[in-house]
């Protein structure tokens, strides 16, 4: 009867909740929050936060970000205190669809239906605006997050160094491309790549609001799994397209 009463209950819940508003509302808020992160206080600098700028600002459904803040906003936490990891994920994210355009990668000249990034300011500005907002999305993640004990911050830190690592997106774009064109490639070697490659970042996105909030180690374990879950299904979903 107790489970009959939740699933009654769960139902009612769901029926209320608009998820293409909600993501339209998250978006605009993200999307203020990322034009207000980037700003060229030094003529020497224009350029390069120029470029980092464009393709931050190139459009995108910011799912990341508002992954993030959704999780902080189910264990009671605000935007605010979580929006600085929001724009963080979104830096990191746009980093590595820089460094998949270029050349020696995918070798793509269009994103988003606009020029890619190497092709309007050149391959190495385009590699240096890469690393420069992979390395000031850590720098934004400290100095704006406010009003919640430092230890969370260091291991939201801690997580966002993994995601991108050599256990992260790194080592899941390596081992793709080692397995490009080469026989004998497994079920397990694919599901390592999207684990890595793609479910990464969508599991700190998510595990990152969660600890924001002060969450409990389990909870925090849960939002993990939905989240390589739901990278495994992009990924899958993805390659159909292709």
């Amino acid at each position: 009867a107790i489970r009959s009463k939740c699933q009654v209950k769960m139902v009612s819940t769901s029926t209320k909740f608009d998820l293409a508003t909600y993501l339209d509302t998250k978006k605009v808020l993200v999307e203020k929050a990322l034009d207000e992160s980037l700003s060229a206080t030094d003529p020497n600098v224009k350029k390069i936060i120029e470029s980092m700028k464009y393709s931050l600002m190139a459009g995108g459904k910011r799912i990341r970000p508002i992954l993030c803040l959704a999780s902080a906003e189910l264990f009671g936490a605000n935007d605010e205190i979580a929006m600085p990891t929001a724009v963080a994920l979104e830096m990191i994210h746009t980093m590595s669809l820089i460094h998949d355009d270029l050349p020696a990668m995918d070798n793509d000249d269009l994103r988003r239906g606009k020029p890619t990034n190497h092709v309007l300011y050149g391959e190495d500005v385009a590699i240096l605006a890469g690393d420069a907002l992979l390395s000031t999305s850590f720098e934004h993640v400290a100095r704006e997050t406010k009003g919640i004990p430092a230890e969370r911050i260091v291991e939201v830190l801690r997580r966002l160094g993994t995601s991108v690592g050599a256990y992260g997106l790194a080592g899941g774009q390596v081992m793709d491309l080692e397995c490009e064109n080469k026989e004998g490639v497994t079920l397990k070697d694919l599901e390592w790549i999207h684990l890595h490659k793609t479910a990464a970042l969508l599991k700190v996105s998510v595990a990152a609001g969660a600890v924001l909030a002060g969450a409990s180690p389990e909870d925090i374990a849960a939002c993990e799994l939905y989240a390589e879950k739901i990278g495994l299904a992009f990924q899958i979903a993805d390659d159909i397209l292709d």
